[in-house]
């Protein structure tokens, strides 16, 4: 028998989801989706479960992302029911996240990126390690910030979701805290210790395990994210990059150089557009907007290089 890609246990006083697909970063696919949504939902009114604790298995991996490999497969085998379907059930769990009426803890530990930070980001804690990496890679496979953060993402300080969005830029598990992507910082090595006090004692074990913050990396670099970032277009940011004529500013020229061009300009409409949204409006957008993209010559295209072949040599195609 094969084990379980999601393992939902009692353990004290509260339920725990791991993410159990480790040879694949713990990758979502719809069975998985369901899984979670299921294990949420038998414990909604569940008077003797306190708190939902989720986490993922490995060592490497809170959770990378959707399987962005077979989502592709669907798209050329030009079933649109099925990546429909896919993106809804996604996009209605990171919902039931948000609006969940106990307390969810996500415990990031390694990757955590995409569909990771849809299944992290909507919970009311989210402790992440310093091995934590988030980010929202997707203008670089042709899709957009989605799971939600088309309206996370923009109520980050200044214009660090603009950047974090269009750039796909990495962050580890301290400058995501400083972000407002984490609410916590736990030291690697406590997370086992962390886990069994939630059961035993509850979400109050959290700040027992809390330490405080290192130095922000992009600190030094946070004025020119807000300057440039803030442009009213893709072209404004890119002129105002060159202007920059900084280090950092032409590595970042230079990563948004090898972005689906098309991708950027739709991810940059769809975050400025979700800054006046709620959760549930920007939710519905990303959803209409898949079906869209995802039938883009782009899309197919970009997960190749990026994933399938891995290449890293994309050929986009021109802008329209």
């Amino acid at each position: 028998m094969t084990e379980s890609s999601v393992v939902a246990s009692r353990e004290g006083r509260i339920g725990h989801i791991l993410l159990n697909r480790p040879k694949a970063l713990n990758a979502l696919d719809l069975a998985m989706i369901r899984a979670v949504q299921a294990a949420l939902d038998g414990w909604r009114d569940e008077p003797s479960v306190h708190a939902v604790v989720i986490e993922g298995a490995g060592g490497r991996a809170f959770c990378a992302g959707a399987d962005i490999r077979a989502i592709r497969d669907l798209v050329l085998a030009g079933d649109a029911a099925a990546v429909e379907t896919f993106f809804a059930a996604e996009y209605a769990l990171n919902a039931s996240i948000a609006t969940y009426p106990k307390p969810y803890v996500a415990l990031i530990d390694g990757i955590c990126m995409g569909g990771g930070i849809g299944l992290s980001v909507h919970g009311r804690i989210r402790v992440t390690s310093e091995a934590g990496l988030f980010a929202m890679p997707e203008t670089a496979i042709a899709l957009f910030p989605d799971v939600g953060t088309t309206f996370i993402l923009p109520r980050l300080p200044g214009q660090l979701g603009m950047f974090m969005g269009l750039t796909g830029a990495r962050m580890p598990g301290a400058d995501a805290a400083h972000a407002g992507l984490a609410t916590h910082f736990v030291p690697r090595d406590a997370f086992p210790t962390l886990c069994a006090d939630l059961a035993r004692d509850g979400v109050a074990a959290v700040a027992a395990h809390a330490r405080a913050l290192p130095e922000f990396s992009l600190a030094p670099h946070r004025a020119a994210i807000d300057r440039c970032f803030g442009a009213a277009s893709v072209a404004d940011i890119v002129a105002r990059l060159e202007a920059e004529d900084t280090p950092w500013a032409r590595e970042t020229l230079a990563t948004l150089g090898t972005m689906s061009p098309s991708a950027v300009r739709w991810s940059f409409a769809a975050l400025r557009r979700g800054a006046g949204l709620t959760l549930r409006d920007a939710l519905a957008g990303e959803l209409a907007l898949t079906r869209e993209v995802t039938r883009h010559p782009d899309f197919a295209e970009g997960v190749r290089a990026m994933v399938v072949d891995k290449d890293r040599q994309p050929r986009w195609a021109a802008l329209s």
